[in-house]
């Protein structure tokens, strides 16, 4: 199968969750379950194309940017302009750390192609979208359009944050993404379980 590759910061989000769900020492918190642990300014190759990591947090600490030629791939730090940017209250995100990243997004080439990880359709759109360019982001972004200020930003973000229920499936979601795709080990009866913390987040 493919390599997986992700942000060396992943380490952090591994010791945070580790933690949350009483991960016993069996779990490594050290990026092993991934192929490549990229850092700012790495590059790699699939097949003829070269890509370039930008390390972009706030929504994790892990998070990162991908640019392959005129496209940017930007995980969870801008969506459609119509909608904003990612949430920054998982545990090791940070508005402000975020408002950095997405200026390091925007501080490149105007035509650069911006591809989502996600899309929730602002009111009044009815189709998902995926792309967008850094021209549009800077012109038109509910959140972060050129003239919106640090504080404004972190400001807008915390207080949104603060009205935002948990994702439906982050709890079991989690403890399949800290592992790299890998359902926790068996227990001593043999079974595997995904843990539900009780008043842990």
């Amino acid at each position: 199968g493919g390599k997986t590759g992700i942000g060396a910061h992943i380490v952090e989000v591994q010791e945070i969750f580790g933690k949350a769900f009483n991960a016993g020492t069996e779990f490594a918190r050290d990026g092993s379950q991934f192929d490549a642990l990229f850092n700012e300014g790495d590059t790699f190759t699939i097949g003829s194309l070269e890509g370039r990591v930008l390390h972009t947090p706030g929504h994790t600490p892990a998070c990162l940017t991908y640019v392959i030629g005129d496209a940017a791939f930007v995980g969870d730090t801008l969506f459609m302009p119509d909608y904003g940017t990612a949430r920054c209250d998982f545990p090791g995100g940070d508005a402000r750390t975020l408002y950095h990243s997405i200026q390091k997004v925007l501080s490149l080439p105007e035509q650069t192609r911006l591809f989502l990880c996600h899309d929730y359709k602002a009111p009044g759109r009815d189709t998902y979208q995926h792309e967008t360019t850094v021209a549009e982001q800077r012109q038109a972004n509910v959140h972060v359009h050129d003239g919106i200020s640090e504080e404004e930003f972190v400001k807008m973000r915390t207080e949104r944050d603060a009205t935002l229920g948990m994702p439906r499936l982050i709890i079991p979601s989690v403890q399949v993404n800290m592992r790299a795709g890998e359902l926790p080990p068996a227990e001593d009866n043999g079974q595997v379980y995904l843990k539900v913390p009780i008043n842990r987040f």
